[in-house]
């Protein structure tokens, strides 16, 4: 049976691409907001291929431009929603919008980082959100989605902002995700997933 291809709603991610090895938590880069994109140009459109190539590589559903190093806020994303359907893009500058009152309902399912790799825990957030940003060509890109597309949006939308999950887990939680990380270190050298 064929995969079923992802909606992309504002056209394919970009392919070509070089995997580079993925930044871990603790680095700089990953713990403060991210310059803003202001040139839409050959340089991006590189750097997008590479996060692009470097997510599927890891077998990630998103990936944050931080995330290998550079400071700038834009993600990648290819990610299933409650449905199983699953949608791709890439937002530049993201906004994100998450319901509010009685709209609100938290999700507690597991939740892991490509930068503090082979570990997961639980973390609540929103069950749906969106996203409004710009797209490789500058133009406006809205997504939005529920379950783990919900959850990507949020996550990724965080390391634009120099979050990442484990600042939202309380110190037992947190302790459990250091802890299986170091157990599975040795799975995940410094350069992966960059294959020799």
């Amino acid at each position: 049976m064929s995969e079923q291809l992802p909606h992309v709603p504002y056209g394919a991610l970009p392919v070509g691409g070089t995997v580079r090895p993925i930044t871990r938590w603790g680095t700089d880069v990953m713990h403060r907001p991210q310059a803003p994109v202001t040139a839409y140009d050959e340089e991006l459109a590189r750097l997008v291929a590479d996060m692009v190539a470097t997510m599927y590589a890891a077998d990630g559903v998103g990936l944050a431009a931080c995330q290998i190093g550079v400071d700038r806020a834009v993600f990648v994303f290819d990610c299933p929603d409650d449905s199983g359907r699953h949608t791709a893009g890439v937002v530049c500058n993201p906004v994100l919008t998450l319901p509010e009152g009685k709209d609100r309902q938290l999700d507690d399912g597991d939740e892991g980082c490509l930068s503090y790799p082979g570990a997961f825990v639980e973390c609540a957030r929103p069950d749906h959100a969106s996203v409004t940003g710009t797209g490789l060509d500058g133009s406006e890109v809205r997504f939005e989605g529920t379950g783990m597309l919900a959850r990507c949006l949020q996550h990724e939308t965080d390391h634009t902002l120099g979050t990442v999950f484990g600042d939202r887990l309380p110190t037992k939680a947190r302790k459990r995700l250091q802890k299986q990380m170091e157990k599975a270190a040795d799975e995940y050298p410094l350069d992966w997933p960059v294959e020799e």
